[in-house]
This record gives C-alpha cells, structure tokens and sequence, in this order.
C-alpha cells in the first residue's frame, strides 16, 4: 500500500509540474491554494462518509456558515453601526429569540414532566414555536431593516485571520449539531435528501439576512493571513513575482493546516474511537448491541466532518479575499467534493487528500481545454465551408461536466473503491 501511495502521489506531482510548466508558477500556485482549501472539505466528507457511513450532502452550507464566521470575525469593523443605537435593537432581538428558545425548551418538558397527553403536548409545543417566532420578528424586523438603510450591514469585528477560520469551524459544527440532531436518526436515503433541505435553507439565509451577512452584496476585501502582493511590491519585488510570494506563503500555511488536520484524524483513525466508529458504520445494530451509544458516536462524527468543512470553506473565501454567497452552486459545493472523496478513496484521508486535488486542478482546467478544442473545430468546419458551433462558450463549459462524470465512471470502473482505497489495520 505504502508503494501504491507513492507512486499515486508521485503522477500527481508531475501532473502538478507539467500544469506549472505551461501556466506558469503564480497560476499553478493560485490553483494549489484553493486546492488545499478542497482537500480540508473533502477529508471533512471523508470523515463523515467514509468513517462514519453518514451520507452527508449539507455540505454547501456548512462551507458557507464557514466562510461567514470568518467573514463576521475578520472584516473591517463598522464603525457607524456601533456608534448607533442599532447594536441595542439587535440585542434586544436576540435576547427576545433566546427567551423564545427558553420557552419551547419548556414547552418539550414540562408537560412531559406533568403527565400531559401526547396529542396536547403537539400543540403546547407548536404554540410555544408560532409564539417565539412571532415576537422575534416582531423585534429583528424594524430593527433589520434600520441596519440596512443605514449602514448596510453590521460589519465585523476586525480580529486575526487564524482567529476567524477557528470560529467559522466552529459556527459550522454548531449548525451540524442541530442538522444531525433533527436528521441523523433517518435511513441513508432520506438522511441525504434531508441534509441537502438543510443546505438550502442555509443558503437561503445567508443570502437573505443582509443586516447579517450582507447577502448578495458581498463582502470585500477580506483580509489574509500572510503579507499580500501589494507587500511585496512595495518592497521592490515585480508584480509576477509579488504573486508568486504571496501564494507560495498563503500556500505553506494551509499545507500545515492539511498536514496537522491529516495527523489527527489519522491518529484517532487508528485507534480505539476509529475501530468503533468502523464497527457502528459496517453494522451499527451490532455495534448497539455491544453497549455502543451508536447515536452520540454519530452525532460526534458528524460534527467533526463539518468543522472541517467549515473550515475549509472559510480558508476559500479568505484566499478569494470575498464573500459572496450567491457564488455557492451545488454543483462545485457539493457534487465536486463528493467526486473528490470517491475518486480518491473513501475511508483513506491520503486518499482524500489527493481526489481534492487531482479533481480540483482537472475540474479547472477542463474549462479552457474545451474552449481550446471547441474554437480549434469550430475553425476546421468553417474552413471547409460547414456550418460553425452555435454558442460556443456556453457549449464549452457545459464539457466541465461531461469531464467530471468521465473522470468518476472511469473511476468506478476501474477503481470502485478510490484510487488510495480504505486500508484496515488489523492487530496481531
């Protein structure tokens, strides 16, 4: 296996080469950073999927909570807001909405607790809903709409990069919580049309709390972690080689960041807590009959997976140095990462590792290879009096796609379990 590692890791570092080659360093430096950033989503789905069995498709919205933690931590401070009486009317709403979650908490236990009937409990509790929701709109909504007529949104609070990717991890893992709380208790099928509804909710909320998050204005520049181009312009370098650093720095870090997040998880993969979490994914009845809690253990995975997710996701829009949640599509959010896992090899963070990178680079460059092909035909028709290719731009992008399920039914055929696949350790 440690052979089939190398040699796996070795083509990709050609292909790495050969791509640098002909693109130059600072682009194939740009794709390796927003790579890296793929390969923290996708050993995030690995955990979920290929230790857990969770088949988890939230995964555009955990990127996105993600990224607005990081946004909400890292961007400039608005100071107009916080000299306004806004910041009171905001808290004021968000002390109404935790009472409100105070008195559905009540609503779930008391009459529990009193012996009232199952059917009176659904109402109780249903009322208890429909009453804090009313009074937090009746509060966020004036409120909401003074901030943006006003300042446009609250802005952030102006704190360090690293500090940010740590709380959008962690944003993203709160919201997987009540997404495995609500979900994970059904079958693999549902479970995934349930999360990508969770999904979708997010998106939508993203792009609708503007007093939040800024919606579809979006939010720039954000700010890095390491010295920007600019930097090293003013200190006399040129502007090819200005990127050039910049990325390679940005790039060194999050390697470290993939690094460490790969040791952990391996670590923990190798022992007690991975031979259970295998044993509950292969047979999760006979993991509870050995006195398993199979539903915590889940929730725990689950959780883990989405940090990462959150955290990459939030790496992504730093390096983009934008926010922009109409910019999240589940066919680059979701369908790519889950191509990256299977490719790459479910249950293998290696594996992992390398489909986000390998599909990455080969899902961005596809895009101009088939412009190349398409207007390279399209010149051979018309030059010998055929008819040219209506929309050629629009026909070319579609050939991403074509590209990218190539690429998984050659996977599947040849390979069904990943390039690097699952390897189990078994001790003597």
């Amino acid at each position: 296996m440690i052979r089939r590692l190398l040699l796996t890791y070795l083509g990709l570092f050609i292909f790495i080469v050969l791509i640098g080659l002909t693109e130059g360093a600072a682009n194939i430096l740009l794709l390796l950073d927003q790579a890296a950033a793929y390969a923290l989503i996708a050993l995030g789905l690995n955990i979920t999927f290929g230790y857990g069995g969770l088949f988890n498709l939230a995964i555009m919205g955990l990127m996105m909570v993600g990224a607005m933690g990081m946004t909400s931590i890292t961007a400039e401070v608005n100071h107009a807001f916080w000299s306004s009486d806004q910041p009171a009317l905001i808290l004021r709403a968000l002390l109404v909405a935790g009472i409100g979650g105070c008195v559905i908490a009540l609503a779930h236990i008391v009459p529990k607790r009193v012996g009232v009937p199952g059917r009176w409990r659904f109402w109780i509790v249903l009322a208890a809903w429909f009453a804090a929701y009313i009074a937090y709109r009746v509060h966020i909504d004036p409120a909401a709409t003074l901030v943006e007529q006003g300042n446009g949104w609250v802005g952030g609070l102006g704190l360090p990069t690293g500090f940010g990717w740590i709380v959008g991890g962690l944003l993203a893992g709160a919201i997987a919580w009540i997404i495995g709380k609500i979900s994970l208790g059904l079958r693999s099928d549902y479970l995934a049309i349930a999360t990508i509804g969770m999904s979708e909710i997010i998106r939508a909320f993203v792009k609708n709390m503007d007093w939040l998050t800024h919606g579809t204005l979006t939010v720039t520049p954000l700010p890095w972690p390491v010295p920007l181009p600019q930097y090293f312009q003013a200190h006399g370098a040129g502007i090819t080689a200005s990127f050039i650093y910049a990325r390679g720095a940005f790039l060194a870090l999050m390697i470290v960041v993939v690094i460490v997040a790969v040791f952990l998880v391996e670590r923990a993969y190798l022992g007690p807590w991975g031979r259970m979490m295998r044993a509950i994914r292969d047979n999760d009845v006979a993991a509870a009959s050995m006195g398993k809690d199979t539903k915590s253990r889940q929730l725990e995975i689950f959780v883990l997976g989405a940090i990462l997710m959150g955290l990459g996701g939030a790496m992504l829009s730093t390096f983009s140095q934008i926010f922009d949640p109409s910019g999240y599509q589940p066919i680059d959010s979701t369908f790519l990462v889950w191509v990256m896992v299977i490719v790459g090899g479910m249950g293998n963070s290696y594996g992992a590792v390398f489909g986000a990178i390998g599909i990455y680079l080969v899902w961005v460059l596809s895009d101009p290879i088939s412009h190349a092909i398409f207007y390279q035909i399209n010149a051979w028709s018309t030059g010998l009096g055929w008819p040219g290719i209506p929309d050629i731009d629009t026909r070319a992008s579609q050939m991403r796609v074509f590209v990218l399920g190539l690429v998984i039914t050659l996977a599947l055929r040849y390979a069904p379990r990943g390039l690097l696949p699952e390897v189990i350790r078994h001790r003597e």
